[in-house]
């Protein structure tokens, strides 16, 4: 058993508190951190664990995971050793029929929209330090994929331990069409998951253009990166059969309301764009 995080702050009350806000889509005044200079990603994890905990014992599954900070160059400054991570659920995990979908929003708080790709895995990944082409031999499908995130601390102020343990502000993930990866298409997949582009659009207005090389260099290895500091977390589970990996945002995010229609297109790599309505 890994050894319990030092922090005065109860664990599963606060578990309790962000499921709560999570549900009604009320705010959180005060952050975790802001609380106790101790509440580190420790803790964060073990409260992230507590609210997976209770999801499940409600009927919720877990489908996979969601990652954060994929980005090196921000790494320092954070005082980060690796990407953070949080659990996806059955019940926030959509998937598109055709390149169009519709997402009702839940409440109206301050959500905001991340183009990513997304992994469905074939086989565990139970060890670290792979390559792009290790991960892929490990990966079922592969989709072009919008995740929602919405943070429940004003004014989207927050530190790591803060987003970990609102279990990664995750909110939605809406899957496009998916990707059969075979195992002939990988050589040229690796060099296209580095190279590839993407424009993000809003009521047909480019918003961003974003690039594969803002998730790690490549989507492959934000899940080698995600594999590997699962290993190191303790008491995490590593990747396992059937999960997915949303594996970082594409491009900036941005604001989102009901109404709108986004739209990400894609260059380079053969997944086909998507495009979403909002509600």
């Amino acid at each position: 058993m890994p050894d319990p995080p030092i922090t005065n702050i109860e664990i599963p009350a606060v578990a309790r508190e962000l499921l709560a806000a999570y549900v009604s889509g009320g705010t959180i005044a005060v952050p975790l951190s802001a609380r106790d200079e101790n509440f580190d990603l420790n803790a964060a994890y073990s409260v992230e664990a507590e609210f997976a905990r209770l999801r499940i014992e409600s009927g919720r599954t877990t489908t996979g995971l969601k990652v954060g900070y994929a980005n090196k160059a921000i790494w320092r400054a954070l005082k980060l050793r690796t990407l953070v991570w949080a659990h996806m659920y059955d019940d926030t995990v959509h998937h598109a029929t055709g390149t169009r979908a519709e997402l009702t929003l839940p409440y109206y708080r301050s959500p905001k929209i991340e183009p990513e790709i997304v992994f469905k895995l074939k086989e565990p990944i139970m060890s670290g330090g792979l390559d792009a082409a290790a991960v892929l031999q490990h990966i079922d499908w592969i989709a072009i994929g919008f995740e929602i995130i919405d943070c429940p601390f004003p004014h989207w102020q927050f530190k790591p331990a803060d987003f970990v343990a609102a279990f990664g502000f995750h909110l939605a993930l809406v899957v496009g069409q998916p990707r059969q990866i075979e195992a002939e298409m990988i050589p040229k997949l690796i060099d296209e998951l580095g190279r590839f582009r993407v424009r993000l659009s809003k009521d047909g207005q480019l918003i961003e253009e974003g690039s594969g090389k803002n998730s790690l260099r490549s989507p492959a290895l934000c899940v080698a990166e995600l594999a590997g500091a699962l290993l190191l977390q303790p008491g995490a589970v590593p990747l396992s059969i059937g999960e997915l990996v949303s594996s970082g945002t594409l491009t900036s995010s941005y604001p989102i309301t009901r109404g709108e229609v986004w739209e990400v297109e894609i260059g380079g790599l053969p997944l086909q764009n998507l495009t979403l309505c909002f509600k």
